[in-house]
């Protein structure tokens, strides 16, 4: 037997989640309602998931549609955008965006003033250190947040709550070095997630990547490519899936950083246009002030005494950090557990062994005894090929000075690599 209107009108209403939201564009919940017993339509309210939709459809009478559920994403990752500077003379996100932006800040960035969390009505969104942060537990998927009048910035999108991959950046900027210096987590424009994606799902708009969700099918691709690495990725570990991690070509650079830090220089940027000679230093080391620790946003490098170090099962080879050091000590190397020797020092024997007490002195015998002419001699110091080394560990074990070192793969990444598919055809090396 079926309800009078007005029976299922409060049948509605006991469904929805009576917060007024205005999501639906019909005012109140119970206008909604109404306009749902009206046109037997269950799937006018936005914030409702598919269990309330079946309920209704059954108090209406008839077959229940699928809907997808949405909840809401931040296009940005990073506080770039004058945050700090905002906070401190704006109320709103679009009296901030009005004033304009400065030198060095994203023009396209969250201004984080959380003009978006006042309209929530299910307390989905907080400020976490300058940055919106939203739950897609607690989000409903209402669309309130995502209007232009709240987000000035449009940096919020509806995507489907199923959905395991995100690009957190809308940069417009065409410059890649503005984009690198300006924020950590913005995208290049590299446009290498576009190449491999096999369902044509990710195309570059306005200089930033953007992911088409009715093509996405969450193979992973685009994440493993990602120069930047900025690819928020909820079913694997990015640690992993990688093909290249950064290594410091420097293993002692604790007495470059004693230095520094009594003549009260704090930034290796600094320290590098320093004369390091006339200090006694190494030119080609360390200096052990760790600008490439604070560009790290996976906390990967760390500095053990006195000299970067980068965890390999950590880094996931976003070249933050190569970019970033001054001495250009951080190479990438394939992730692959090839030994390579941590000295790029070009001074003589006699000036080596005298300032530092890791140097390779290019005495040979590591090119002498290597069965794979893998390694050769460079400016006084041993290079390893790491695409023809085979890992027999026979240059360590000639090597009186121990420099070199080995970058240990557990035996699990070499499995997962031939599974791991990243474009049409290809396999992950």
């Amino acid at each position: 037997m079926s309800m009078s209107r007005d029976a299922l009108v409060e049948r509605i209403i006991s469904l929805l989640p009576d917060a007024d939201c205005g999501g639906c564009a019909c005012g109140t919940c119970t206008a909604c309602a109404e306009a749902m017993a009206d046109s037997k339509d269950p799937t006018l309210c936005p914030a409702v998931n598919q269990k309330i939709v079946d309920k209704m459809a059954r108090a209406m009478g008839i077959e229940a549609p699928t809907i997808r559920e949405m909840v809401a994403f931040l296009g940005c990752s990073g506080c770039a955008a004058g945050v700090e500077r905002f906070r401190e003379s704006c109320s709103t996100c679009q009296e901030a965006v009005d004033g304009g932006f400065m030198r060095g800040e994203c023009k396209d960035g969250c201004v984080g003033l959380g003009s978006c969390i006042k309209v929530c009505k299910f307390g989905a969104m907080s400020m976490v250190d300058g940055k919106l942060v939203i739950d897609h537990e607690t989000c409903t998927g209402c669309g309130v947040c995502a209007e232009e009048i709240v987000c000035p910035q449009n940096l919020i999108r509806m995507i489907p709550r199923e959905a395991s991959n995100f690009i957190p950046c809308s940069s417009t900027e065409e410059d890649q070095e503005k984009v690198r210096s300006t924020c950590n987590y913005g995208c290049i424009g590299c446009g290498e997630c576009e190449i491999v994606c096999p369902q044509d799902a990710v195309h570059l708009i306005d200089n930033h990547a953007v992911i088409d969700y009715d093509k996405c099918a969450g193979c992973d691709a685009c994440t493993i490519r990602c120069r930047k690495k900025i690819i928020i990725d909820t079913y694997h570990d990015l640690g992993s899936l990688k093909e290249s991690v950064a290594f410091v070509h420097c293993s002692e650079g604790s007495k470059a950083g004693k230095v520094y830090e009594e003549m009260g220089i704090t930034s290796c940027e600094e320290a590098a246009t320093l004369s390091q000679k006339e200090l006694n230093l190494c030119t080609t080391g360390c200096c052990g002030l760790g600008s490439c620790t604070k560009v790290c946003r996976y906390g990967a490098i760390t500095m053990v005494d006195g000299t970067a170090k980068v965890d390999p099962e950590k880094c996931v080879g976003c070249r933050d950090c190569y970019l970033t050091c001054p001495k250009h000590i951080i190479s990438m190397v394939p992730y692959s557990g090839q030994k390579m020797v941590a000295c790029s020092s070009v001074r003589d024997y006699e000036e080596k062994l005298e300032i530092c007490s890791a140097a390779c002195t290019g005495c040979g015998d590591c090119v002498a005894n290597c069965p794979n002419d893998a390694i050769y001699m460079e400016f006084g110091h041993a290079v390893i090929d790491p695409l023809i080394c085979e890992d027999c560990k026979m240059c360590q074990y000639v090597c009186a000075r121990n420099v070199i070192k080995e970058l240990e793969v557990p035996e699990y990444i070499f499995t997962q690599r031939e599974v791991v598919s990243t474009s049409k055809g290809e396999v992950f090396r």
